[in-house]
């Protein structure tokens, strides 16, 4: 059928004014289900293709479902690898490149455990080879393709004394909510072929165990022959001795391990060199839990070998191998930005040339490289979400694989810049996202959404969260701090000791240089973060007027409950002096909390919290909330019985920003 020209006209016409339409559409909380989160990318042996963790929010079912996803590079082609299951992560290439393994959910009875399976690439069912009582963790291909090396917890010791009821356990340095003795993770071995498992570990010390939000656990790291494996042993199960960590050569015939140091604290993330001549690993300068992960290189007979990644002095979320065995991979904060960089064994350090892609980090930086020098990673732009993008070396340009969140890159957005001023000597950087539909010459409100960790940054990236309050009106400023990790080692550290007042001071004098610019409405400014940002909230808040609204989430509030009660627990001391229980250091937890002047606060006050955190335990949102209402601040607190520290599933997390926008909105517009 022949079509008019004045009907093709009109098509196309409708055609560029729906784009209009769409390209003008105000981003909204509603459109989260519009995301699509892509992760873990990791290139085949041959350096052709990607796998890739897709992730989409189901609200109907309240999670999130996974699916494994093969890209194709050359024709960007996508394939899905994996049918009939919503729980899947962790893609691992045998070397071969002929099978991909993979942890997805098992159901066996009324036990649902996370276990191993293995996708033949020429095609087929993914087969279960592991049948672990409390579940696979993580785990390592060997060399050869035949086995694989993967961590799971112990069974309790006294499980038929809990099956009758008698279920006392010993309290140390664990969080409060723990109920059952901590059990420890330890290494198994399944042949894939005849899926054949034997125990290689045991005993009551244990492999890392990560509560999240957190780096994951230090992987296995097999020698080129197959016959050691790299691993990071902690003294106990209990999570405030997560410290006591250090690196481990496992022999995989006897079992029997020794020691790569002396040391007795704060080593990770071991790996051989692809030859297997040398030991990279991690470890805090100083010997300070709060100071930056620094690279170290080591002969992998033995000792502590030498610091390489003094010269960049930045807090380390990726260090991997060059094929060719000079060179390393590295990433972290840098700046205003997150940066990946060659490195050569003597710290001389280049950046790669991301242009305006921020790699994607939660405390880690999500990149592999091929044996083929190719590199994988994920990140995002400022205007556009997160996907998978490929650089066929270390010299190219990224170049993007997919566009799964290219419907919300086409809504109104915010522009961001990034401010800098200076305060005590220290050189500060933050992030400002102008309102979606700006108009030069008019002032709007503010508000502060400070990051947390500390040990964290706010970045020049897509940020959801930033873009809805830039849909709402307001310009966004995202500061960082002393304490925050884009900086250095000194710039880090600084917070030590100094918990609240120099970062407040930092704050502050970033606020009043965004001041000065005459965009903002300077009588409509709100203060807002989630766990040590919104400790940090409480603190401006406390210490600080002018505030018209605020919003504490997860906010640590009191010292003495985190070193008494949260998962880190005894890990913290060293950063406020030690304990305080011990001679007169308390009045140093008490000058450092922010619940101690927050009877001073008077802006309106949304808490939020789960009533399971054990990063920040709930305790001390109640102690805000009593303080707050028996000195006359308008008060809410919404809290959810959620055992985790963030929202962690689609449902609450869409509430949760409901409520923190709303409140905004009815306290500064």
């Amino acid at each position: 059928m022949k079509i008019k020209p004045a009907t093709l006209v009109f098509i196309t016409l409708l055609n560029v004014f729906s784009f209009q339409l769409l390209a003008q559409k105000k981003l909204e909380i509603a459109d989260y289900a519009k995301f699509v989160n892509v992760s873990d990318p990791q290139i085949s042996p041959d350096g052709k293709s990607v796998v890739i963790v897709v992730s989409r929010s189901d609200y109907t079912q309240n999670r999130y479902n996974a699916e494994l996803v093969l890209i194709d590079v050359a024709s960007g082609k996508k394939r899905v690898l994996t049918q009939d299951r919503f729980a899947v992560s962790s893609p691992r290439w045998s070397p071969n490149g002929e099978q991909l393994a993979f942890i997805a959910r098992s159901v066996q009875g009324r036990d649902v455990t996370n276990q191993i399976y293995l996708l033949s690439m020429l095609g087929g069912e993914a087969r279960q080879i592991t049948k672990a009582p409390k579940g696979v963790q993580h785990f390592a291909w060997n060399p050869g393709s035949t086995a694989i090396a993967y961590a799971a917890l112990n069974e309790p010791k006294n499980k038929q004394d809990i099956e009758k009821g008698i279920t006392g356990f010993e309290v140390t340095n664990n969080d409060m909510f723990v109920g059952s003795q901590p059990l420890p993770a330890h290494i198994w071995l399944v042949n894939t072929n005849t899926g054949e498992n034997k125990r290689l570990t045991d005993g009551d010390w244990s492999l890392p165990i990560v509560i999240p939000p957190s780096a994951p656990s230090s992987p296995f790291s097999w020698s080129p022959d197959g016959k050691t494996i790299l691993f990071v042993k902690v003294a106990t199960a209990y999570s405030g001795d997560g410290q006591n960590r250090t690196i481990q050569l496992l022999n995989v015939a006897d079992g029997t391990y020794k020691p790569l140091t002396t040391r007795t604290k704060f080593e990770a993330y071991p790996n051989f060199s692809p030859d297997g001549s040398k030991i990279s690993y991690w470890y805090k300068i100083g010997d300070i839990n709060g100071s930056i992960n620094e690279l170290w290189l080591a002969n992998a007979t033995g000792g502590e070998g030498k610091p390489v990644s003094a010269q960049l002095n930045r807090d380390l979320y990726l260090s991997a191998w060059m094929p060719d065995n000079k060179t390393f991979l590295a990433g972290g904060h840098d700046d205003n930005k997150t940066s990946i960089w060659t490195m050569s064994l003597d710290g001389k350090a280049t950046a790669l040339n991301l242009g305006n892609v921020c790699p994607s980090w939660g405390f880690w930086l999500d990149a592999t490289v091929s044996k083929t020098s190719a590199i994988a990673f994920t990140g995002s732009e400022p205007n556009k979400p997160v996907e998978l993008y490929f650089m066929a070396s270390t010299t190219s340009k990224p170049v993007q694989l997919t566009d799964y969140n290219s419907e919300v890159s086409k809504m109104t957005l915010g522009k961001t810049e990034t401010i800098r001023w200076e305060n005590e000597g220290w050189k500060h950087c933050g992030i400002v996202t102008y309102p979606a539909n700006y108009e030069k010459g008019k002032k709007y409100p503010l508000v502060l959404v400070i990051h947390g960790g500390p040990n964290a940054a706010s970045v020049d990236q897509f940020s959801r969260f930033s873009q809805i309050l830039a849909n709402e009106g307001y310009f966004v400023f995202e500061p960082n701090y002393r304490g925050s990790d884009n900086f250095g080692n000194e710039y880090k550290i600084a917070i030590v000791q100094d918990a609240g007042a120099g970062p407040g001071r930092d704050v502050m004098t970033g606020l009043e240089k965004l001041k000065t610019t005459g965009m903002i409405d300077t009588a409509r400014i709100g203060v807002s973060g989630w766990s040590y940002g919104g400790f940090m909230t409480v603190w401006l808040a406390g210490h600080y007027g002018g505030w018209k609204a605020a919003v504490a989430g997860a906010a640590v509030t009191d010292w003495a409950d985190q070193y008494s009660f949260s998962d880190f627990n005894v890990g913290r001391a060293s950063a406020l002096g030690g304990s305080p229980y011990v001679g007169d250091n308390m009045k140093n937890y008490i000058a450092q909390s922010p619940i101690t002047e927050a009877k001073n606060i008077k802006a309106p006050t949304l808490i939020l919290a789960n009533t399971g955190d054990p990063r920040v335990p709930v305790t001390q949102s109640y102690k805000l909330y009593h303080t707050l209402v028996d000195n006359g601040t308008v008060t809410k607190f919404i809290a959810w019985p959620i055992p985790a520290h963030n929202a962690s599933d689609p449902v609450t997390q869409m509430e949760r920003d409901k409520l923190w926008v709303n409140w905004l909105n009815t306290y500064l517009k």
